[in-house]
């Protein structure tokens, strides 16, 4: 989950559980808002968390790579040759 989830379900649970008066049967609107809330808060704390430890992960430098590459002299008469 995103912090910006996180955020959103926030404040959808605060909505559910502080502002709506309606009443289904069977269902508590204002505990299914503090459930939000809490499931909210929970991801924030795992996005935060997750984003402080790949913050602290050191890059390793990459290895130089030498590329050396050899070349031959063709014979003069290499493209005479090839013809035939």
């Amino acid at each position: 989950m995103t912090i910006g989830g996180s955020i959103a379900l926030i404040i959808i649970g605060a909505i559910l559980a502080y502002a709506v008066n309606y009443e289904f049967s069977g269902v508590d609107i204002r505990l299914v808002g503090v459930i939000l809330m809490v499931g909210g808060l929970i991801g924030l704390v795992v996005g935060i968390v997750r984003i402080a430890s790949a913050r602290r992960a050191v890059a390793r430098r990459a290895v130089p790579v030498r590329e050396e590459r050899y070349y031959e002299e063709l014979p003069p008469d290499y493209e005479t040759r090839r013809r035939y």
